[in-house]
C-alpha cells in the first residue's frame, strides 16, 4: 500500500522558471567556446569547421594565364584590325601548351600560338582568339591574318587576379563545403586545421523504452529519441556517443551517467518529472560544480527539462515524450552544442501565416504549437495549421514546419489571426500537395507514386468534415472523405459547397471488427452481433472521432444506445484495430483492411467511397494535376485492389 502511495503522489517541480531564465542559468556556468582544434586531410574536412583563417602562400594563378585557344600579341599590334582591314604579324616557331614554359617573347611585329591556360610569354599582353584569325603562307614566309584587334589584358588572366599572396582566403567558423575545399586545393593545401568535434553522450531511460528491434510487447514503445537525437548531434557537427537505453535501476544509471560523463556533453531522455520511477533527475540531481541548475521550465511541449553542469559539462535530461524531447533539445542543448562545435547562433527565418481555428493556451506557460504550413487560395498568403497529434507523438516534429509562440499571459489564439511563424529550417517551405481529411491506406499509396514523381506532399488527419472544410475554404488542396448523406443514402457528392469539385476515388467496406474467438460475434449477422454488444454490460466497444465518416455509420447503427467505450475516439481505423486486437476493446467499425493486417475477424456493415474534394481554384495545380493521373493509373487502381479496395 506504501508503494501504491508513494507512486501516487509524484513529486512537483521544485522551481519552475521562465525559458529565458533557464537558458540564462544555464549557458552563464558553461564556457562556450569551441573544443579544441584538429588536424585533417583535406578530402575529410567537407562539414568541419574551421578553426583558423587560411592565408595564401601563392599566386592564383601564379603567371599570366591565357583564357582562349588563340595567339599571344601585343595588343597594339592589332589596332585597327577589322575582316575588311586585316593585320599581318609574324609567327614565333614556340607553340605554348598549358605547362610549357616559354622561352622566345614576343617582340614587336610577331605572335606567338598558345592554348587556353598556357603561359602567357614576355612582351604580349593580350591573346587573339583563333576564330578571329587565319595563317596564310607557308615554309619561312608564314603569316598570321589578324581579323580583329584587341586591346591590352583582353583573354588573359594576370597572376595573382583570383588569389593574391598574404590574401585571406576561407575564414574561421565557416562550414567546409566543396567549395571551400576546392580553394584551400588551390593554394596548395593538404590537411586543413579544424575546429574538433564535440562528442556528446547520448542515453535513453525508461522500462517502457526498448530497443527498435524483435517483437514490441504490449505497454513498451520502440525506443526512437535515441535516434533522433543522435542524429541531431551529428547535424549539429558534433559526434554521437550512443550509450543505449537503461532501464529503471538507479546503480545502472549512475555507471552510465560516469560513462557519459567522458564526453564534453551528456543528452538523457526521460525520467525528468521527478515521479518515483522517474531516476534521471534524482541521479543527476547528485552532480556537483555547480550541478542542476533549472529542474521545471514554463514552457509547452517539454515543462519537465531539467539542466545541468558539472566541471563545465552540460547535462541535460530531457523529457521522454518524442515531440518534447527533440523540441528542448533545439530550444536549449542545440545552442550550447553549435558553439562547442565553432559554428555561430542559428539564424531562424519567421514567415507572417494565418491561423485557421482557435488555438487555447494555458495562462502561466509559454507555448509553442508546431504547424503544418498551407498555401492560401490564392496563393499570396500562408495558412499555419495546428500539428495536434500531441508531446507523444513520433511524427508530430518531423511533420511540421514551424511553430509559433503564445506567450505566458494569453489564453488562446482566435481563429483567423496572423500570426508570426519560425520556421524549423532554412529550406522549409508549404509543400507542393496539401491532403487534408480522413486517413486511409489506399491514399497512402497514391501519394507514394506522386512523390515519386518529383513532388513534395504534406497529411494531415482531421477527419472527413475536417477536410471538408478545410477545401471548402481554399485551405488545402485536396480532402479525403467518406461521408454519408443521411438524406439522399449517398456518399460525398451531394455534401460538397460550390467551388469544391468531387472526384471519385474507390470503394471500401466498412466492417465490425472483433477477435475471431469472441463468441459473442463470431459466426453472426451484423444484427445479432449488435444486439450481444449492446446488451452485454461487459462487451466494451471502441468509437470513432465526431466528423469521422465511420462515426456516422456507428451512430446510426446504434441510435441511442451508448454501450461502454463509446466515448472512446480515437481518429483513425489503425486504433481502433489495435485496441481490439490488444483486448482494451471488444468490437468497433473500421475498414476491412486494416482488420486484415491485425488478424481480426469481421461482420461486412456496408460498402463506403473514399473521394476526393478539390477545391477549384486549386484544380490546374501540378501536383493536384498529378495524383489524379496517378489515380486514373490502370497499374496503380490494381494496387488498391491488391491492398483490398475496390477500384
Amino acid at each position: 500500500m506504501a508503494e501504491r502511495d508513494d507512486a501516487s503522489r509524484q513529486s512537483q517541480f521544485l522551481d519552475v522558471v521562465g525559458r529565458d531564465e533557464a537558458t540564462r542559468r544555464f549557458q552563464e556556468v558553461l564556457t562556450l567556446r569551441p573544443v579544441e582544434a584538429e588536424t585533417v586531410e583535406l578530402a575529410d574536412a567537407v562539414g568541419r569547421v574551421l578553426a583558423a583563417d587560411v592565408v595564401s602562400t601563392i599566386d592564383v594563378p601564379g603567371f599570366d594565364r591565357s583564357n582562349m585557344d588563340g595567339f599571344a600579341v601585343r595588343a597594339a599590334d592589332t589596332a585597327g584590325a577589322m575582316e575588311e582591314r586585316p593585320t599581318l604579324l609574324g609567327l614565333n616557331d614556340e607553340v605554348l601548351a598549358p605547362g610549357t614554359v616559354p622561352e622566345v617573347g614576343v617582340e614587336f611585329g610577331t605572335a606567338t600560338p598558345i592554348a587556353t591556360g598556357g603561359v602567357v610569354p614576355r612582351g604580349a599582353d593580350a591573346v587573339v582568339m583563333i576564330e578571329d584569325t587565319e595563317v596564310t603562307g607557308e615554309g619561312d614566309d608564314v603569316r598570321l591574318v589578324v581579323q580583329r584587334s584587341v586591346a591590352a589584358g583582353e583573354n588573359v588572366t594576370f597572376a595573382g587576379t583570383d588569389v593574391a599572396t598574404g590574401e585571406t582566403v576561407v575564414r574561421a567558423g565557416v562550414v567546409l563545403t566543396s567549395r571551400e575545399v576546392g580553394v584551400l586545393a588551390a593554394v596548395g593545401r593538404t590537411t586543413v586545421e579544424v575546429v574538433g568535434r564535440p562528442r556528446v553522450a547520448v542515453v535513453s531511460t525508461g522500462n517502457e523504452v526498448v530497443p527498435p528491434s524483435g517483437t514490441l510487447p504490449v505497454g513498451s514503445v520502440y525506443d526512437s529519441n535515441l535516434s533522433i537525437l543522435s542524429a541531431a548531434v551529428e547535424e549539429l557537427g558534433c559526434e554521437a556517443v550512443p550509450l543505449g537505453v537503461v532501464a529503471d535501476d538507479e546503480a545502472r544509471l549512475r555507471t552510465v551517467l560516469e560513462k557519459a560523463l567522458a564526453c564534453d556533453a551528456a543528452v538523457l531522455s526521460g525520467g525528468t518529472s521527478k515521479g518515483t520511477g522517474d531516476l534521471s533527475y534524482r541521479v543527476v540531481s547528485e552532480l556537483n560544480d555547480p550541478g542542476v541548475v533549472a529542474h521545471g521550465v514554463a514552457l509547452k511541449p517539454g515543462k519537465p527539462v531539467c539542466l545541468a553542469v558539472t566541471n563545465g559539462k552540460p547535462v541535460v535530461v530531457l523529457p521522454g515524450f518524442p515531440t518534447s524531447a527533440i523540441f528542448t533539445f533545439h530550444e536549449f542543448v542545440a545552442p550550447v552544442l553549435r558553439a562547442l562545435a565553432g559554428r555561430g547562433p542559428e539564424r531562424r527565418t519567421t514567415v507572417s501565416a494565418r491561423v485557421p481555428m482557435r488555438v487555447n493556451s494555458a495562462r502561466g506557460r509559454t507555448e509553442y504549437v508546431l504547424v503544418g504550413l498551407v498555401h492560401e487560395a490564392d496563393g499570396e498568403g500562408v495558412v499555419a495549421y495546428p500539428m495536434g497529434k500531441g508531446s507523444g507523438s513520433v511524427t508530430t516534429f518531423s511533420a511540421a514546419d514551424g511553430f509559433l509562440v503564445i506567450d505566458q499571459q494569453t489564453e488562446y489564439v482566435d481563429g483567423d489571426s496572423v500570426h508570426a511563424v519560425t520556421l524549423l529550417g532554412p529550406d522549409v517551405r508549404p509543400a507542393d500537395l496539401v491532403v487534408v481529411g480522413s486517413h486511409c491506406v489506399g491514399m497512402d499509396r497514391l501519394l507514394s507514386h506522386v512523390v515519386a514523381r518529383g513532388f513534395t506532399v504534406k497529411v494531415m488527419h482531421v477527419g472527413s468534415r475536417g477536410g471538408l472544410r478545410a477545401a471548402s475554404r481554399g485551405e488545402c488542396d485536396v480532402a479525403g472523405m467518406h461521408l454519408l448523406d443521411p438524406a439522399t443514402g449517398e456518399y460525398n457528392r451531394t455534401l460538397l459547397p460550390d467551388g469544391v469539385e468531387h472526384v471519385p476515388g474507390y470503394r471500401r467496406m466498412q466492417c465490425l471488427l472483433h477477435r475471431p474467438d469472441d463468441d459473442r460475434f463470431a459466426g453472426k449477422s451484423l444484427e445479432s452481433a449488435l444486439e450481444a454488444a449492446v446488451t452485454d454490460p461487459n462487451c466494451r466497444m471502441i468509437g470513432r472521432n465526431a466528423g469521422s465518416g465511420t462515426r456516422i455509420v456507428l451512430d446510426e447503427l446504434l441510435g441511442d444506445r451508448r454501450p461502454p467505450g463509446y466515448l472512446v475516439q480515437p481518429k483513425s481505423h489503425n486504433a481502433v484495430a489495435a485496441a481490439i486486437a490488444q483486448g482494451r476493446a471488444d468490437w468497433g467499425l473500421a475498414i476491412d483492411t486494416v482488420a486484415a493486417s491485425r488478424g481480426l475477424a469481421t461482420i461486412p456493415v456496408r460498402p463506403e467511397h473514399y473521394d476526393l474534394a478539390i477545391p477549384a481554384s486549386r484544380r490546374d495545380r501540378p501536383a493536384v494535376r498529378a495524383l489524379l493521373e496517378v489515380l486514373a493509373d490502370a497499374s496503380v487502381r490494381e494496387e488498391l485492389r491488391e491492398l483490398g479496395f475496390e477500384a
